[in-house]
């Protein structure tokens, strides 16, 4: 009787090992706990954009976003989870930040897989989305896709301000952005100016980042 007990205490026990070791994929990521309750009141500081023109109305009563991060020891991580827009920032599997997203649609998908961040720059610029402009100022075509929107003849292009940006695939990358309560880029992850810059200074070149459906 004590041996079988003790085979069956046994094989609960590795079960469990199992189920924990396959929360990430690298052992040092999570699928995301799954659901973050409201943690701030509305204006969070975290949840704000770099203008009041850049910040939207659920960017105003975001009471997600939150940090816990400083000081704590630990590898860097995160998780982009595209059903619940979140991003979720580890510290040796300690989760230490949560921030709201808006991801990639319209076929513009953000990709799902694991990967790395590749590159860091903090006032990057896309090549590719933007306004077409005059000389003089005046906005000759907005939010344009230089790969399909033929340029206006004396305009030039003005990439849009992808602040703090954390590229980990092709073109795609966390940073800030404005975010309008669903999934809205052309495939990056947006995310508010404070929590981009928090993600920013405590991600590395080669910090994992795992990007669940």
């Amino acid at each position: 009787m004590f041996s079988l007990l003790r085979i069956f205490q046994l094989s609960g026990a590795l079960a469990l090992f199992s189920v924990l070791a396959s929360c990430g994929t690298d052992g040092n990521t999570y699928n995301g706990p799954g659901y973050i309750a409201g943690l701030r009141g509305e204006n969070n500081v975290y949840g704000q954009g770099r203008t009041a023109e850049e910040t939207s109305t659920v960017m105003k009563k975001d009471n997600v976003s939150y940090w816990d991060g400083d000081g704590v020891p630990g590898r860097p991580a995160v998780t982009i989870d595209l059903s619940q827009q979140r991003a979720y920032f580890y510290k040796d599997r300690k989760l230490v930040g949560v921030s709201l997203i808006s991801t990639g649609t319209d076929g513009r998908d953000t990709p799902i897989g694991d990967f790395k961040i590749m590159e860091k720059d903090i006032d990057h610029e896309s090549n590719l989305y933007g306004d077409y402009v005059y000389p003089g100022g005046g906005v000759a075509k907005k939010d344009v896709d230089t790969s399909r929107d033929p340029k206006p003849a004396g305009a030039v292009f003005d990439g849009a301000d992808m602040p703090f940006f954390m590229r980990f695939t092709g073109g795609v990358g966390m940073h800030t952005g404005y975010l309008p309560g669903w999934a809205a880029s052309h495939g990056c992850v947006r995310m508010p100016h404070n929590m981009a810059k928090v993600f920013y200074e405590n991600v590395e070149i080669g910090t994992p980042v795992h990007v669940v459906p």
